[in-house]
């Protein structure tokens, strides 16, 4: 079956997603504290709410949604794999321009946004070609 593997990259991705932006929507200060932000004021606290809260949680659903329903798992893929390369790159070039050094959390953080993105393309060329 061609679909296995993209759909339990899509289940964990939701997971995953959904489990780190809830607790991200539960404590905006735990998030910042794994990342080194400090939170200075309530706009902090609704921005990392919003940007690891909320968003990340949305990513996550539509994951899920992705992996139960057939139709949404082609776009599943492509915003998996567009979602992840993003950050990685975001995060490579806040890297490389960084006056300061960074920790292992963010080169984890890279590693595990190229993987995902990766898989996400590579399950994404292993569907049928799609005639629409």
């Amino acid at each position: 079956m061609t679909t296995l593997f993209g759909r339990i990259l899509l289940g964990a991705s939701a997971l995953t997603f959904i489990a780190y932006g809830g607790i991200s929507l539960y404590s905006p200060a735990i998030p910042a504290g794994i990342a080194g932000i400090e939170i200075l004021s309530g706009d902090g606290f609704a921005e990392v709410s919003g940007m690891y809260g909320g968003l990340q949680t949305g990513i996550g659903l539509f994951c899920l949604l992705a992996f139960f329903k057939h139709d949404y798992y082609r776009p599943g893929l492509i915003i998996l794999g567009l979602t992840m390369i993003s950050l990685a790159i975001a995060r490579l070039s806040g890297m490389l321009l960084s006056p300061v050094p960074v920790t292992l959390y963010s080169y984890g953080a890279l590693a595990f946004e190229f993987v995902v993105a990766a898989l996400g393309f590579f399950a994404l060329t292993r569907m049928p070609n799609d005639p629409a």
